[in-house]
């Protein structure tokens, strides 16, 4: 409900400082200057406009799980999108707002029988920030099905469409967080998913534990089983679960050259978790796990930042930073910050936070 302050447009609801941290999965961060949640293209246009003709940076919110904002909060407009919609053709296309929440997509999926979502079950936020950094997990990764985007620029206002290979899908990244980071909030996203397709069990933890459980490669089975490899690993958002507030994987985990990885190799006991460097230029490079240099380099799971302890890591997956309770972003950013200056010294290795930084 709009508040005191609150300015109202033909088609809007813009209201004045609005805490931000209840909208993100860290529940942690400062207020909007001026915040409106969005429902339309008509709506994002309008706002940009307002935005614009005061000279107001705008900021651009999701389902607020991949994302850490500093204490002070945002000094212009945050667009919270919430465009609804999914339209399903017979094909296996869908075309959906970017405001429907990830997992009630791919849920929808499987239960039509579509495959190409199921591994990237239980993953938190909204459609639309899912191709920013081309979210992906046990062994799927968003890009494989994502056939078209559609965007608005924030400077101007205008419709921007892309194909696939326009968006420049690699591991973690796109265009929308490299060199068009910033520029555009995304409206509508197309899919081109496999109706009757087989789920996909590239990872072997996934194929090990559906092999065990003695399930067939169902799309419902594959992603019940994924879920709870989430849940086991503290990956799956539970509101009661003490550990609840985390952006998830913090870091990516690192491709480093062939000659890095021989070295790392040679200084381990035992050889780290490592797969090969997908989407890099070079054949001669290694994904390490993030999660196995983080605690060689000395923080374990369960670990807190003293002295107040208000913020650590989780006591299931060292990937997972948490807010324990009444901590500030400048504290899980000192942590984050601890962490890899350990790895740098220990492995030589820079870790990439994963989460969107609003300073």
């Amino acid at each position: 409900m709009a508040g005191a302050g609150t300015i109202r447009l033909m088609n809007l609801i813009i209201e004045n400082q609005v805490p931000l941290a209840p909208l993100t999965t860290l529940e942690m961060g400062g207020a909007a200057r001026y915040f409106c949640r969005i429902e339309s293209e008509d709506q994002a246009r309008g706002a940009l406009a307002w935005a614009r003709a005061r000279g107001l940076p705008v900021a651009v919110l999701g389902g607020g799980s991949n994302l850490l904002i500093a204490d002070a909060g945002w000094p212009g407009l945050v667009l919270r999108i919430a465009i609804p919609g999914i339209e399903w053709r017979e094909s296996g296309a869908a075309r959906v707002g970017a405001g429907v929440v990830w997992d009630e997509l791919v849920e929808q999926a499987c239960a039509r029988g579509l495959a190409g979502l199921e591994c990237l079950s239980g993953i938190p936020g909204s459609v639309g920030a899912a191709p920013v950094q081309n979210i992906g997990a046990y062994g799927q990764e968003m890009a494989e099905t994502v056939t078209r985007v559609r965007a608005l620029e924030l400077a101007t206002g205008d419709a921007v469409e892309w194909s696939h290979e326009e968006c420049g899908f690699g591991y973690r990244r796109s265009r929308f967080n490299t060199r068009d980071a910033g520029r555009f909030v995304i409206t509508e996203v197309w899919f081109a998913l496999r109706p009757g397709g087989a789920a996909t069990l590239r990872y072997a933890e996934l194929e090990r534990r559906m092999r065990a459980a003695g399930q067939p490669p169902a799309l419902s089975a594959t992603r019940a089983m994924v879920r709870e490899l989430r849940r086991e690993k503290g990956m799956l958002l539970d509101p009661h679960h003490p550990e609840r507030r985390t952006a998830g994987s913090f870091f990516k985990n690192p491709i480093v050259t062939g000659q890095q990885w021989r070295e790392i190799a040679r200084r381990s006991p035992v050889p780290p978790p490592h797969w090969p460097g997908e989407g890099s230029e070079s054949a001669d490079q290694v994904k390490i796990s993030a999660a196995w240099l983080i605690e060689q380099a000395g923080f374990h799971k369960g670990y807190r930042l003293p002295p107040a302890g208000r913020v650590g890591i989780s006591s299931r997956h060292a990937l997972a930073l948490i807010n324990c309770g009444g901590a500030t972003s400048a504290e899980l950013w000192d942590l984050a910050q601890s962490i890899r200056d350990a790895v740098r010294r220990r492995w030589g290795v820079q870790l990439e936070p994963e989460p969107v930084v609003w300073e």
